[in-house]
């Protein structure tokens, strides 16, 4: 998998930040493969505003991270993504969980003319969304998923 830049997810620095969480190791190990190689690591000031609801933002690691604002390309990107995703909410599974407007926003900001090839997250509703707009337009991104191993998710042999 070629991965150009990568857009993170409020749920990977949820993840990666707190040593308690199950998918804490997977977020480690993504992250430093990301850093490794490389790959520049972009994320959203919707996310940080996400991320500042429990946490803080001195607790994010900033040096790594290239902050995106939100503007109003986005935000026409986002209304596409948010009608499409009401329109279709039906065919989703979200269980409880009603569409979150910021997660349109998030992928708008990966799709509108970026080199985001990729959206890293361990949210399981998030990618849900994503295989519906996949289908319903022309998202320009792919998913990540850390809830599986970061070898078995990239087709790469481990590094210890």
């Amino acid at each position: 998998m070629e991965i150009g830049s990568l857009q993170l997810d409020t749920s990977f620095c949820i993840r990666l930040l707190n040593e308690n969480d199950d998918l804490h190791d997977n977020a480690l190990r993504f992250y430093h493969y990301f850093i490794e190689q490389g790959i520049r690591l972009k994320f959203s000031t919707i996310s940080i505003a996400e991320y500042c609801v429990k946490g803080s933002l001195e607790e994010l690691p900033l040096r790594n991270l290239e902050i995106i604002p939100f503007n109003a390309n986005h935000a026409v990107k986002a209304g596409e993504f948010a009608r499409l995703t009401f329109e279709k909410k039906g065919s989703l599974d979200l269980g409880s969980r009603l569409i979150i407007p910021n997660d349109t926003k998030l992928f708008a900001q990966a799709d509108v003319p970026t080199d985001v090839t990729h959206f890293a997250t361990s949210d399981v509703n998030s990618l849900k969304m994503h295989d519906l707009l996949k289908t319903e337009s022309t998202i320009s991104f792919e998913m990540i998923n850390i809830r599986n191993p970061y070898h078995e998710e990239l087709g790469i042999l481990p590094f210890e």
